[in-house]
């Protein structure tokens, strides 16, 4: 792996012989947990194979986004290429406006297709149920965190992850 990759979330390596696409399919799916900000679904046939995004919209999470200020959202879309054992992304961003503490989500101004390394973060203080002065909230939100665990399944699984920018997801 390069220094860029190490210091900018770059994938890992595969590790091993490239694993069945049944078998991978699976494991993306698996990285879904309730505790975790954003999801893996599977994706429309004219998006791709698999979509990764921030679990924005989601009734349980999107207060803590609200609270965050988020104002960029990510998706990662993907398709597996058999032929050449890679996981081929690309990331879309998109513009979040909060309208009485609920999302609403529109394709971003600045809209790219490629790939993308950002992170936002943040943290409050004010008074807190103890009556005291105490911390509210801390996020931080990184791209790393929604493609790094991507990233190293397709790795896990002896696939090879292509994030392209112009070529054909």
């Amino acid at each position: 792996m390069s220094l860029f990759s190490r210091l900018f979330g770059g994938a890992p390596d595969p590790q091993g012989p490239p694993q069945s696409p049944a078998s991978l399919r699976a494991a993306l799916m698996a990285i879904n947990r309730p505790t975790a900000p954003f999801e893996v679904r599977a994706g429309r046939p004219d998006e791709a194979e698999f979509v990764a995004e921030w679990r924005i919209v989601d009734a349980r999470w999107y207060e803590v986004f609200a609270k965050a200020g988020l104002q960029k959202a990510f998706k990662v879309l993907m398709r597996l290429d058999q032929t050449t054992n890679e996981v081929r992304a690309v990331d879309q961003e998109w513009t979040v406006a909060w309208r009485a503490g609920v999302p609403s989500l529109s394709l971003s101004a600045s809209a790219f297709r490629g790939q993308a390394v950002e992170v936002e973060f943040g943290k409050a203080y004010g008074f807190t149920e103890q009556l005291g002065v105490g911390e509210i909230y801390n996020y931080r939100f990184s791209t790393a965190e929604l493609k790094g665990p991507l990233q190293k399944v397709v790795a896990a699984h002896g696939w090879r992850w292509r994030g392209v920018a112009f070529g054909k997801l």
